[in-house]
């Protein structure tokens, strides 16, 4: 018999019990529930509105089913439609009258409110770590790679030069704003919902503040019907993976053409590519592809919700059943790609020699050209118009900057020295670009530091 069943005279249609039913997914709340079940009791016997007796039956019965639980021991009834009915039906089962005491001053409203925000604090500081595991490897690879010279890309066009340490904590820096994203989220989310009731609070002499603390949250939340009604912590999470889903996407992008053969700057660990059925050859960045599908999954989970929310009227509606399904998906891929996309950065073998080679081809160094002339006083956009007819000069001869004889350059101008080939050499131009943040080995030496600080005050705070 379901717990509400009082006001109805007919049995739910089979029908209508299976699409009304959430255990299926929410399921895997049963931890949050008894202990946001334990709170809301001990609360109830501090403030005397259940006997010490009942509370303590009631405390002991939860913690005796989660035992059971964790250890394989219960299986659910859909019938009681939903994680919270379950317990409870299972703790009234156990003790008896004290079980029917729990739901006191209590709804299913601000229980699934409390429980999903229990469980998403729990999974955003999994989600955090997986992500600083990430960037530690992007540090290390860095720092083997200070002086590895690769040319930097604008509209997939070999730009200037930078080093592969200056592109991989590009990387690691969007990372950090994905781990601050994730800590502002969970701080917004911090708030307790239980004691809102159904929507407008309970007659009982409740102590929210109580609940609140024991359950590690900031405080309650202000307003009773804002406390059941709004689902924003989880679209703020759902946003904040599906930007971190864009920055793997981003990055898996150039893994695949980096270990293509046209490209050739990385080799996949054999342990992190696959083959083809056909063509044995064949060794395909599979791990990245399915990184960036993926990421249009989550994306999905984010627009369903938004969708779902976007018409609610105030308070709970069951539509609001399904924000569980789309964050815990999100989840549960973001939790997926995470790893295996760390490993196979950790064990990707790079190839500096072509990178370098990729360098030395399409005039990346034709901007330190322009600004050789200025320094000896030429207007930029002269010195800008005079290099651009030297790159189309090398490109009819099929030469480089570096390759040009100097008479060609004092053809041109007569500011050009025999130093113009040290100011064009790529390891002096990428050393040269010491801005801040910029790739000189000092200064991605100096990024790594502060990377590894970032990351250190979250693992050891």
């Amino acid at each position: 018999m379901k717990l509400w069943s009082g006001r109805f005279q007919k049995d739910t249609d089979a029908l209508v019990n299976d699409f009304n039913a959430s255990i299926a997914f929410d399921s895997r709340l049963y931890r949050e529930d008894i202990s946001g079940s334990v709170a809301h009791a001990a609360m109830l016997g501090e403030q005397g509105i259940i006997s010490r007796e009942d509370c303590d039956t009631i405390i002991a019965g939860l913690l005796s089913i989660l035992q059971d639980i964790e250890a394989g021991k219960i299986s659910f009834d859909p019938e009681m439609e939903d994680i919270h009915m379950n317990v409870e039906a299972l703790l009234t089962e156990r003790v008896g009258d004290a079980g029917k005491r729990l739901h006191t001053a209590r709804s299913r409203n601000d229980q699934v409110a409390v429980d999903l925000r229990l469980h998403l604090r729990r999974e955003i500081e999994e989600i955090a770590g997986m992500v600083l595991d990430l960037q530690t490897v992007l540090c290390r690879q860095a720092k083997a790679h200070q002086n590895t010279v690769m040319p930097g890309y604008t509209h997939l066009q070999r730009a200037q030069p930078i080093s592969f340490a200056h592109h991989l904590m590009a990387y690691a820096n969007m990372l950090c704003r994905d781990v601050t994203r994730l800590e502002d989220c969970r701080t917004r989310m911090n708030f307790c919902p239980l004691g809102s009731g159904a929507l407008a609070g309970t007659t009982y002499p409740i102590d929210r503040w109580q609940t609140a603390g024991t359950l590690g949250f900031a405080a309650p939340m202000e307003n009773s019907l804002d406390g059941v009604s709004d689902r924003d912590y989880v679209i703020e999470l759902l946003s904040a993976l599906a930007t971190l889903m864009m920055h793997l996407s981003r990055f898996a992008e150039e893994i695949i053409l980096w270990s293509s053969w046209e490209f050739k700057f990385i080799e996949l660990d054999d342990a992190y590519a696959t083959g083809s059925s056909i063509m044995p050859q064949k060794k395909n960045p599979d791990v990245a592809e399915l990184v960036r599908g993926k990421t249009g999954r989550v994306y999905g989970d984010l627009v369903s919700l938004l969708t779902t929310m976007k018409s609610l009227p105030l308070a709970y509606n069951k539509d609001m059943q399904e924000d569980k399904e789309p964050v815990f998906d999100a989840v549960d891929t973001v939790k997926m790609c995470l790893p295996v996309f760390t490993a196979m950065i950790d064990t990707m073998r790079v190839l500096p020699e072509n990178m370098r080679r990729a360098a030395g081809r399409g005039f990346i160094n034709a901007t330190d050209c322009a600004d050789y002339l200025t320094r000896k006083g030429l207007p930029f956009r002269d010195a800008y118009k005079i290099t651009g007819q030297l790159v189309y000069l090398c490109t009819e001869r099929g030469l480089t900057l570096e390759e040009l004889p100097l008479e060609d350059f004092q053809g041109f101008s007569p500011l050009f020295e025999e130093d113009v080939y040290q100011a064009l050499d790529l390891e002096a131009c990428m050393a040269q670009r010491k801005s801040f943040g910029g790739p000189a080995p000092e200064e991605t030496a100096r990024q790594i530091r502060n990377m590894e600080t970032f990351i250190a005050a979250r693992r050891h705070p």
